[in-house]
């Protein structure tokens, strides 16, 4: 990331980053259309962080073509009375392993802090997606206009 990507995610947006806002993912299929689902996200350093435990088919998606976008939408309500929202364009690499534990520290901000997720004894290792930023948009003090 360049120092002006590491610029770009102000305390606004780590704020928002780390809040129990769900944000919305998109990424390309196959054929190129878009598939969206819902995801818990956090902050590791200057990277996005999700896990899952499925190979689902957002991670077949990425593993073949790394584009991603996410949005996540704010409580605040600029000077025209619109929902504030973040947009993140980023480059996402999936490792093996560790969603588990990411879920379980993103849950006490989601749930509650005295979450246990996943609620099973022996979790599969999982997948950690980590989103490198690379671009900022939306409407909200995340950006400058």
């Amino acid at each position: 990331m360049t120092d002006a990507l590491n610029d770009a995610l102000n305390d606004a947006a780590r704020k928002l980053l780390d809040s129990d806002a769900v944000a919305t993912v998109a990424t390309l299929g196959p054929d190129g259309a878009p598939q969206l689902s819902a995801a818990w996200v956090g902050l590791e350093g200057d990277e996005i962080v999700f896990g899952t435990l499925d190979d689902q088919r957002k991670l077949r998606n990425l593993r073949r073509d790394p584009r991603i976008a996410i949005t996540l939408q704010s409580a605040g309500i600029n000077r025209w009375g619109l929902r504030e929202y973040l947009v993140i364009d980023g480059v996402a690499r999936v490792t093996e392993g560790g969603a588990a534990q990411l879920l379980q520290r993103l849950a006490r901000t989601y749930i509650g802090p005295d979450a246990v997720f996943p609620a099973m004894p022996d979790p599969p290792p999982g997948f950690v997606t980590r989103i490198t930023v690379q671009r900022i948009s939306g409407v909200g003090p995340w950006r400058e206009d």
